[in-house]
């Protein structure tokens, strides 16, 4: 199939990319790791002996950054509806975070112990109609948050990304109330023009 010149410039753009070199380079599977990477360098969430839950976890890149910084010791769950190649040290779930099925496996997984961060680098399929992928996006942002909310340990971390649009200052509204702190992060490797930002709600109440 023949690509567009849209198709073109985006591949070329990609490939160009210095995060996508690094993560060439440097054995992650996906430029994202260096978004993890730099936002871990400022907040130091992830530390030996954690339980770390990944929602949106495919192709692994920010499992790899888990596993490397907990060091042999802690645990992490990955989830995603699409399959990701298998981690050393990581479990993994395939399902539909929105399915209720997929929640109890999540669940059960966890054996009724809090975890100490949860992570969320999820995205809805790309419909083309913004508003419906706005709304999409913020129902995985709220299904996540009720997740941390429940299973987080006190004083635990939530990171996520959003995308700024409708719904935008509801999430940042209830996460200040769950959260002793929320600050915003907006990594290098995000790209620039790019709507997604990611929150992080440290210390859950």
């Amino acid at each position: 199939m023949k690509l567009s010149s849209r198709s073109k410039a985006w591949m070329q753009e990609h490939l160009n990319d210095e995060y996508v070199k690094r993560a060439q380079k440097e054995g992650y599977r996906a430029r994202a790791a260096y978004k993890l990477i730099e936002i871990d360098d400022k907040d130091k969430l992830i530390k030996p002996g954690m339980t770390v839950v990944d929602l949106g976890s495919a192709p692994g890149s920010w499992c790899q950054v888990v596993q490397q910084r907990l060091k042999g010791q802690g645990r992490i769950i990955g989830l995603d509806l699409l399959d990701m190649h298998p981690i050393a040290g990581v479990e993994f779930i395939q399902g539909d975070f929105r399915e209720e099925q997929v929640l109890r496996l999540l669940e059960e997984k966890l054996n009724n112990k809090p975890v100490d961060l949860v992570i969320a680098d999820m995205a809805p399929n790309i419909s083309g109609v913004k508003d419906a992928d706005q709304a999409g996006a913020v129902y995985l942002t709220e299904l996540a948050l009720d997740f941390s909310q429940q299973w987080l340990k006190p004083h635990g971390n939530f990171l996520v990304k959003v995308f700024i649009g409708a719904g935008f200052d509801d999430i940042i509204k209830r996460m200040r109330s769950e959260f002793d702190k929320v600050v915003t992060r907006k990594p290098k490797a995000s790209r620039g023009r790019s709507n997604e930002t990611y929150l992080l709600g440290l210390g859950r109440k």
